[in-house]
């Protein structure tokens, strides 16, 4: 009798194995993630390279021309300053948010400076790629396009072509026959993205890899992919709106938190040098509920718009709905108004939004969230020169942020003329002119500075 082969059940979200099938993985709780796989045979021949002796880490010498400009600033700004010699990037966003074209119109730079890239799809014909290619003026005789999903095919073509750039459209698609797996499973992705990161460090090719998200906007496959890659990056925004936003969520190569802001036209994306007036030009004027706060993504600073409604509840069970800000924060402040200045929103139904898609993480925002309620709830207008930024802890104090003088700068390059932070801050930045400082230590002392 043959014997019939042994199977696993494999959760496609974090690689757990298990011998039955389970509604819920033990390991991470995602619910029906579980796929009947084959176990994973041994690879047959990986390319891995050997490893070298041990250096003395003063005698390591560094390129002082390490980086390559993708003629991109945006896109140069969030990998750290420019694309390193042997990284694997990994690129991912939603359906149709812009990954493909902001990779061809790269790649198609740098193939312009002498670079010979290759352009691998697993999901397009070379027409469609070159359709794309007609709409974005993309024009160069170095930019190779390769249709395929066979990992040992690619290595073949690469052999002979020598590329001094590769993308992979998209990473899930890819399979190696060393595996019985589905390409997208665990273990296929897992083995290929393991082959082309030993390709890359070995041949000192940068290489991009395209990434599916899933329903919660993480990148689709295992957890293990994010953390064997150089960089990481998401393209955040709307596919109704025309601006997009590149985060680096990890990068060994630069700072973390890194963005840069596109928009997309006709003829693809185009880099936002001035973020901060793009996302303020449509403030609406003597509204209340408006509120302006600088914020820092990475280095950058950026002014935004915070928009608050408050208003009676009609139903029994109030509403709380953030758009770009925490919804747990939002709860947190309407007790501190409720506690220390007596202002009771429990019954009011509160919706808060970042205007212009941004998503603000950083407790900067606690100030501008307070303010902007505030205003709705009484109705009454802000100063439109007026900017505010500060952490509000549990006993109403206004707590410091870090480089206020960043923000500052920013806000007064833009027209405003008024501040509102912290006393802490305030200390450091009473040399700045053209600006009027408020310095508050409570939001006790927060309404005679705003209205």
């Amino acid at each position: 009798m043959v014997k019939q082969p042994k199977l696993v059940f494999v959760c496609q979200s974090c690689g757990f194995q298990t011998a039955k099938w389970m509604g819920k993985c033990p390991d991470c709780g995602q619910w029906n993630s579980f796929v009947e796989e084959s176990p994973d045979l041994p690879t047959k021949g990986a390319p891995y390279f050997a490893m070298g002796q041990p250096q003395a880490i003063d005698s390591i010498s560094l390129d002082p021309q390490l980086r390559l400009k993708t003629g991109i600033a945006e896109f140069d700004r969030t990998l750290g300053g420019g694309l390193v010699p042997g990284s694997l990037v990994l690129i991912g966003g939603d359906p149709g948010i812009g990954k493909s074209t902001l990779l061809l119109q790269a790649v198609a730079v740098l193939s312009l400076q002498g670079l010979k890239a290759l352009y691998l799809s697993g999901e397009e014909s070379p027409q469609q790629i070159k359709l794309r290619a007609q709409r974005l003026s993309v024009q160069s005789k170095d930019l190779y396009v390769l249709s395929g999903t066979c990992i040992e095919h690619l290595f073949e073509r690469m052999d002979d072509l020598k590329p001094a750039l590769l993308v992979v459209d998209s990473i899930q698609t890819m399979y190696t026959e060393a595996l019985p797996s589905a390409p997208g499973s665990v273990g296929q992705v897992r083995e290929v993205s393991a082959r082309l990161l030993n390709w890359a460090k070995k041949t000192g090719v940068p290489t991009f890899l395209i990434g599916h998200v899933t329903k919660d906007g993480a990148i689709a496959g295992p957890k293990v992919l994010e953390h064997l890659v150089d960089t990481v990056l998401y393209f955040e925004g709307d596919s109704s709106h025309a601006f997009r936003i590149l985060r680096a969520v990890e990068n060994r190569f630069g700072s973390t938190n890194e963005i840069g802001v596109f928009e997309m036209k006709d003829s693809g994306l185009s880099e936002v040098s001035n973020p901060s007036r793009i996302f303020l030009e449509e403030r609406p004027e003597a509204a209340s509920g408006s509120v302006v706060i600088p914020c820092l993504e990475g280095t950058r600073p950026l002014l935004v718009e915070i928009q608050a409604l408050v208003g009676p509840s009609p139903f029994g069970m109030p509403r709380r709905t953030a758009i770009g800000v925490d919804h747990n924060r939002i709860s947190l402040l309407v007790a501190v108004l409720a506690k220390r200045l007596g202002l009771e929103m429990g019954d009011q139904d509160i919706f808060v939004n970042v205007a212009g898609g941004l998503r603000v993480d950083e407790p900067a925002a606690d100030l501008g969230i307070v303010c902007a309620m505030v205003s709705s709830f009484l109705d009454r207008p802000l100063n439109k020169s007026l900017v505010v930024f500060g952490e509000v802890g549990l006993a109403g104090e206004i707590r410091g942020v870090s480089q206020p003088e960043v923000r500052i700068k920013e806000a007064k390059k833009l027209g405003f003329t008024r501040c509102i932070l912290s006393k802490s801050n305030l200390e450091g930045c009473t040399h700045l002119e053209g600006i009027e400082l408020i310095g508050i230590e409570s939001i006790k002392s927060l309404m005679d500075s705003l209205f």
